[in-house]
């Protein structure tokens, strides 16, 4: 998926995954108790600091904190700009 929002410097743009519907044992969770997703996928990556090349990529799944990044709608679909430093982990 090309995304046509280019981040500046050590910012990327990353698509949450869905929050969960349901628990394990099967229990539907309302939208007002779901908790905020802190997983997702980068869809957009910006150049990086001279002295500092990011070390991810597009289509990398990370794992962010709970609160991390910026929250942006653009065509429709919700996204979060944040900095390489907001990312934990990357499976």
């Amino acid at each position: 998926m090309a995304l046509s929002i280019k981040p500046i410097g050590d910012r990327v743009v990353v698509e949450p995954a869905p929050a969960e519907e349901k628990t394990a044992s099967g229990i539907y969770i309302p939208d007002t108790a779901k908790e905020k997703p802190s997983q997702g996928t980068i869809v957009a990556v910006g150049t990086g600091k001279p002295e500092e090349p990011l070390t991810v990529k597009v289509g990398d799944k990370v794992i962010y904190g709970k609160y991390s990044g910026t929250e942006l709608s653009y065509e429709g679909k919700e996204y979060l700009i944040m900095r390489e430093a907001d990312i934990y982990a990357v499976l």
